[in-house]
């Protein structure tokens, strides 16, 4: 058999067969073969163009730091990865179709004008200098490389430039923000009367059958949700600290390592204030030309300084040290050797020349007077260096093990109990979400194994296992009969208020007064403004909800909450002063036509991506 392959595989057939192969391939197959080893995998295709999986997958990183980032506690099972993903794609497409715009449109970026853009960013220069290293460290920081970074500069800042011209050139015209400014700074007139809840109370009366009823009709909402009873063992830097072994040779070597901190040093200075202006120059090197002819730094204070109080002491700020001058002022004073002078400082107070009269060093307390402070800071920083190794260590005796004893036995550990967490979280650590997802995940709750271990907190992780499991069950009507009695008791309250406060509108509109319906007087208010704090904010907004009464009439409404209603009539209306020249009217002006501009560039947005052929492999 093997000899007959052999010859067929020399024959005519069989050649020609592998020719309408090779055909084949060089029709069909040759772009995928050189795509696989030139080009790169794409996820979407805009207009023709691709994004590619790594600029893609860059983008998710960085996009799921950023979130991240924005939770109080830091926790990456708590990412929506695909929502992730979807975002980033979505926001990749929308700036693949406004870059191509930009290039429609001509406009571009220079590698001289990107070079000028990079090196005027305050975040790569040093000293006010654009430094190359710091350029690159905060670059790869971000994941990308110099040329990735220079592209999606340059995209940025056409785009940005299309989105300025259609925002800025938006316009807010003038009647519609004095229409606008009328109804902000409006004030109304009005009257109030208080129908109190014990007015109302006779009528309500809450029965057997009602609780009954309610209880049947909402019997969901009377569930004891399921519950579980966990152990858990809790690491956190404090306990290690606590635990710490520090000997007296530890401790005494360690306050020898610290002498140079604990000893302070305090420089006394005398300085020469000026203004800042267009001669501050000249009047530096007035002063210095003076200095060097061998006058008084102490009198040049006196004539010069503008620091009234240290001038009448010749300049002289007594002894300081880090951290209570301006940053620049005291850099240059902790430069100077003692009897040196400065050359001019600029601060937010003007220009100085600093002089160094003195240096003195506080004496390195006793070491049994701060003991206790050197062995918490030693214990910690030896802790830092053990809870790392220690954290790794749990995790993986943890995930190993059948139950938490061993772990816990391992690294001296205590286990604890806590009782009564749902799905929605317990008492602490179990108000942490990502601890309660885990603990009610099928692999911990249905099949026994403990949880990963998770941080909860800074520097404090926990891993947990269930210890006891309670379905959810129906709670009886006698447990939950006072809180459905006190509901309804509420609900039957508000309902006779309010009909209670629209009995009194309709006799009022009949034209009886207060004094028929024997309710007392109204309480008047007068220009009252929309944040009056006067009245309760339901009444507020009840009287600026009201129609503008016709002259003469009155326009009423009611205000109810759970204890009582008001009710109000309102007298007038007072439109609101419009000052064209104010800034109150310019401010008002700018964030309408920006709320314009913004509108019409969202719209241009949508527009490009409506008409864009997007592509998904």
């Amino acid at each position: 058999m093997l000899q007959d392959i052999r010859e067929n595989a020399q024959g005519t057939i069989a050649k020609i067969i592998i020719g309408l192969l090779i055909v084949s391939l060089s029709i069909w197959g040759m772009d995928a073969i050189i795509g696989g080893f030139s080009g790169e995998p794409e996820v979407a295709t805009v207009n023709g163009q691709d994004i590619t999986e790594r600029e893609f997958l860059r983008l998710v990183q960085m996009e799921s730091q950023r979130r991240l980032s924005r939770m109080e506690t830091p926790d990456p099972s708590l990412l929506d990865e695909d929502q992730v993903r979807k975002d980033v794609l979505e926001s990749l497409i929308q700036q693949k179709v406004l870059t191509q715009d930009a290039e429609k449109q001509g406009l571009a970026l220079t590698e001289a004008d990107v070079d000028a853009l990079i090196t005027q960013m305050p975040q790569f220069q040093v000293d006010g200098a654009f430094n190359p290293e710091r350029f690159k460290a905060a670059v790869r920081n971000m994941g990308m490389g110099p040329s990735e970074f220079r592209q999606a500069l340059r995209k940025q800042y056409v785009t940005n430039q299309i989105r300025a011209g259609i925002v800025q050139s938006a316009v807010a015209t003038d009647e519609n923000v004095a229409r606008l400014l009328r109804i902000q700074n409006q004030t109304r007139d009005f009257r109030m009367v208080t129908i109190a809840e014990s007015s109302v109370s006779a009528m309500v009366d809450v029965t057997e059958e009602e609780i009954q009823a309610f209880y049947d009709e909402n019997s969901s909402a009377f569930q004891q949700p399921e519950q579980v009873d966990a152990a858990y063992i809790t690491l956190s830097l404090g306990a290690l600290a606590n635990n710490m072994d520090i000997s007296d040779d530890d401790l005494k070597a360690y306050y020898q390592q610290q002498a140079d901190d604990l000893a302070r040093e305090e420089r006394r200075a005398s300085h020469i204030l000026i203004e800042d202006g267009e001669n501050a120059d000249g009047t530096i090197e007035s002063i210095k030309k003076r200095l060097s002819a061998g006058e008084s730094f102490a009198e040049l204070a006196k004539e010069y300084s503008i620091d009234t109080v240290s001038a009448k002491e010749g300049g002289d700020l007594g002894f300081a040290g880090r951290g209570v001058y301006d940053e620049a002022f005291e850099q240059a004073l902790f430069e100077l050797s003692k009897g040196e002078i400065s050359d001019a400082v600029n601060t937010r107070f003007g220009v100085h020349l600093i002089k160094l009269d003195d240096v003195r060093r506080s004496e390195v307390p006793p070491l049994d007077e701060i003991r206790g402070r050197l062995k918490n800071e030693l214990a910690r920083d030896r802790a830092e260096e053990r809870y790392a190794e220690v954290r790794a260590e749990l995790a993986d005796s943890a995930y190993a093990a059948d139950d938490l004893a061993g772990p816990a036995e391992e690294l001296g550990l205590e286990i604890r109990e806590a009782t009564g967490i749902t799905r929605s979280g317990g008492t602490a650590p179990f108000d942490h979400e990502g601890l309660v997802r885990q603990l009610f995940s099928s692999d911990v709750l249905d099949d026994g194994y403990n949880t990963e271990l998770i941080d909860v907190g800074d520097s404090v992780s926990v891993v947990a296992r269930v210890s006891q499991r309670r379905d959810a069950q129906q709670l009886s009507l006698d447990e939950v009969r006072d809180n459905i009695r006190a509901t309804l008791t509420a609900r039957e309250t508000r309902m006779a208020l309010e009909s209670r406060a629209e009995e009194i509108i309709s006799s009022l509109e009949a034209g009886e007064s207060l004094e028929d319906l024997g309710l007392g007087e109204w309480v008047s208010y007068e220009e009252q403004p929309r944040n009056a704090s006067e009245v309760a904010p339901g009444v507020i907004q009840t009287v600026f909800s009201l129609a503008r009464p016709s002259a003469g009439a009155v326009s009423y409404g009611q205000s109810v909450n759970s204890g009582s209603a008001a009710v109000v009539a309102l007298d007038a209306v007072n439109e609101g002063e419009v000052d064209r020249d104010g800034s109150e009217y310019e401010q008002l002006d700018q964030v309408l036509a920006s709320m314009e501009g913004q509108r019409e560039y969202a719209a241009y947005q949508e527009f490009l991506r409506n008409r864009a052929e997007v592509e998904r492999p």
